[in-house]
């Protein structure tokens, strides 16, 4: 199936798009909003169908890459749900300590594509792990569209009390920073609401975080920028305004706190630009943020 890129679409659908997947508004009134956009014989729910997730993209390292090992792994969350499901990846050849990753999900769950993303870290040498928000209403369900209801990921996020998962993705941190197989120091990262996890994290861990790259998260409480001691690297896209119209006070305020940071707009790219399952990919920013992504890691994390 050929991919679907964001410029195949309207602008405004995709503001649309927008609004269904973070809950704004509910699948009916994305199909009453996408009507209008439904031409050449081209339904709106067909139009639903496009937009929605392939996780057929979402391979660039393959489960069974005989370059890397992977498991499921449960860590106890007293404060959280009692307990989180993650994905620990690591090199297949690795001797020694690895320094750690931690990979945090949009407001869905531990999908397909999240998990590919956590593979290519171990590619790069490091240890990652991805933990999944969903694990107390039974886990990240398989990543298909519902003919009648939203996207099953997302309905079940919603029911998730947020201070807790924010607890569980804490004690997943904590345990990958204490394993004996691992060098002590971390980095994470995340998309989306993952990217606001990052941000999150980052307050929380203070000098325990090695450094820190959010993609088109939310920023924390101004207030709370001086507890962060990790590096940030911010990545953005120029069209996802409602998000990158928050990075210039958060540029302030981690400079005031003496910061090392970085922050990074992809002109033309919108929310969810670093997704290669959905149309909203956009390959050129991509590409360019991931290159900050390893080189941040590697400077913070891995030397």
């Amino acid at each position: 199936m050929k991919r679907k890129k964001a410029s195949d679409f309207p602008q405004e659908l995709l503001d649309l798009l927008h609004e269904y997947v973070h809950g704004e508004i509910g699948r009916r009134a994305f199909l009453q909003g996408a009507q209008k956009f439904a031409v050449g014989g081209v339904t709106a729910a067909a139009l639903f169908e496009m937009l929605a997730p392939n996780f057929a993209f979402a391979n660039q390292v393959p489960e069974d890459d005989k370059r890397i090992k992977s498991e499921m792994v449960s860590v106890a969350s007293p404060q959280g749900n009692g307990k989180i499901d993650c994905y620990l990846v690591r090199p297949a050849t690795a001797r020694g300590k690895l320094p750690g990753i931690m990979v945090f999900h949009e407001n869905r769950g531990l999908n397909p594509y999240i998990q590919d993303v956590t593979r290519r870290f171990a590619l790069e040498g490091y240890m990652a792990l991805a933990p999944d928000g969903l694990t107390s209403v039974g886990g990240d369900p398989p990543g298909v569209l519902d003919p009648t209801e939203d996207i099953k990921g997302a309905a079940l996020f919603k029911s998730v009390d947020p201070a807790k998962m924010r607890e569980d993705f804490f004690a997943a941190s904590a345990w990958l920073k204490a394993r004996p197989d691992c060098t002590g120091k971390i980095g994470a990262t995340g998309f989306c609401f993952g990217g606001g996890i990052v941000n999150q994290l980052a307050v929380h861990m203070g000098p325990g975080l090695s450094a820190g790259v959010p993609y088109y998260g939310g920023a924390p409480p101004l207030e709370d920028v001086p507890k962060i001691k990790a590096p940030i690297n911010a990545q953005y896209g120029e069209t996802d305004t409602r998000i990158t119209a928050g990075w210039a006070a958060f540029d302030a305020a981690l400079t005031a706190a003496g910061v090392p940071h970085e922050g990074h707009i992809y002109k033309g790219a919108g929310h969810g630009f670093f997704n290669d399952t959905t149309p909203r990919y956009f390959e050129d920013a991509s590409k360019e943020a991931w290159g900050h992504t390893l080189r941040w890691f590697g400077k913070y994390v891995k030397a």
